[in-house]
């Protein structure tokens, strides 16, 4: 495939995994808006963030799965296929129930396309440009994650709550046509494989569970900490037994792949505690505007996004083990930054830190997304980019836990100090990378 080609492809992609992160955010802005407009409870128009939340865990590595058995593109469709009826039918939702339901499907729709898209990404990519390609990736997710807030309240300004889904429409009709044209036919391995449904279901309760406890911690009690355990030890004893597991847990025997996963964890923990303690902290501690944490905030994440892209073309250049340990150590430079904020809480200082914590949360991210899916056979990338993009969420839901948990920032930035402590020996396990893509 030529590079023209090899452009098409990844524009088709791009465009509309961006959509993914973008309405992850950009409804959050929206839901004192719509709790008016559907005369409901805050509370219950929560309800509309936390199912986009549920479901995107538990559909990820499903879909990958879906991925590898009926193939990449057709699922790659089928997902934005979904976004788009969804997104176009949450427009006309006037009542919570529907409007619930209708996010539901675009969560599924998303978290169909993400993993496969990733896996495309692998296949039509050479592997010497494969980091520079996650790079790019990275960047439009970490943009698009960013920039959710506040296209939302523009978007809300100007033209109101139901404009949040409009500005998909048109997006998502071109990634979906683009796609459908340029796309690279691919055919799933079917011959007598078959999904883990019983897997996906004990997969799907353990982390609706996890989410709603985590979100909504009023469902925390001895029952639904009982649920959570019996489901884990029935998973993972119906994934040791398949034949055809949900997720391989052999493939962890590859050093490669068990790092890039747990340092996805280790480094999305970090990033995900940075953007919801700043808030709480800057505003409550050091009496900051709602104007000026958001500036900062936005520094960070413009940060994560622009090094996330230069992390991705050096990580063929000088080796993803190099990156990745760097990245480590440029994150616990942060949070001792962090720590420091509390003798130097100047806005030049705090600004500083958080470009310094975005530059140590981008740069290595790439590194850690192609290792993962270079450890493994091409036609095992789908869910291997499922099992990623669950570690990446578990990752964000252990953040959740910890902020919850810690009143003490102190603690929390102690904490995180270890996480990235740990990761700079983690990265050693990268190692044997440019022997394993050689082989793949």
């Amino acid at each position: 495939m030529g590079k023209s080609s090899q452009r098409l492809v990844m524009l088709s992609i791009l465009t509309g995994t961006f959509l993914v992160p973008v309405n992850s955010t950009m409804i959050a802005v929206g839901l004192p808006t719509i709790s008016d407009a559907l005369a409901i409870p805050l509370s219950q128009a929560s309800w509309v963030i936390t199912i986009y939340l549920i479901v995107m865990a538990a559909v990820q590595p499903i879909a990958g799965k879906m991925g590898d058995l009926f193939g990449k593109r057709t699922m790659f469709l089928l997902g934005m296929g979904l976004f788009l009826a969804a997104a176009a039918a949450c427009i006309f939702s006037f009542n919570l129930l529907w409007l619930i339901v209708f996010r539901a499907i675009q969560a599924i729709g998303g978290a169909i396309a993400a993993p496969n898209a990733s896996a495309l990404i692998r296949d039509v990519v050479p592997k010497e440009r494969l980091g520079r390609a996650f790079g790019t990736f990275g960047l439009l997710m970490g943009l698009g994650a960013a920039i959710g807030p506040l296209a939302g309240s523009l978007l809300i300004g100007l033209w109101g709550w139901t404009s949040i889904f409009w500005v998909n429409l048109p997006f998502a009709l071109f990634s979906l046509v683009a796609s459908w044209v340029y796309l690279p036919k691919s055919k799933g391995v079917q011959n007598g494989l078959s999904l883990d449904i019983l897997g996906s279901v004990y997969l799907t309760i353990g982390l609706t569970v996890l989410t709603l406890s985590v979100t909504h911690p009023q469902f925390i009690n001895v029952w639904t900490v009982a649920l959570l355990a019996v489901t884990v030890i029935l998973f993972i004893r119906r994934e040791l037994r398949c034949a055809e597991p949900l997720i391989r847990f052999d493939l962890f025997r590859q050093p490669m792949f068990a790092s890039a996963n747990v340092s996805i964890l280790l480094s999305n923990a970090i990033m995900y505690s940075t953007i919801l303690v700043m808030p709480v902290l800057l505003q409550k501690e050091f009496h900051y505007s709602v104007q000026a944490v958001g500036t900062m905030l936005f520094i960070f994440s413009l940060a994560m996004s622009a090094f996330s892209w230069f992390g991705g073309s050096l990580s063929e250049r000088i080796g993803k083990r190099r990156l990745i340990g760097a990245s480590f150590i440029v994150q616990g430079a942060a949070l001792l930054g962090f720590l420091g904020i509390y003798w130097y809480p100047s806005f030049i200082f705090i600004a500083a830190v958080l470009l310094v914590g975005g530059v140590g949360a981008g740069i290595g991210t790439p590194s850690m997304q192609a290792a993962s899916l270079q450890s493994v056979s091409k036609d095992m990338s789908g869910v291997a980019s499922g099992i990623f993009s669950t570690f990446r969420y578990i990752g964000g839901m252990a953040a959740s836990v910890m902020v919850s948990l810690m009143a003490d920032y102190h603690r929390l930035f102690y904490c995180l100090l270890v996480f990235a402590v740990i990761g700079v020996p983690l990265s050693r396990g990268f190692r044997e990378a440019r022997k394993l893509s050689a082989r793949t």
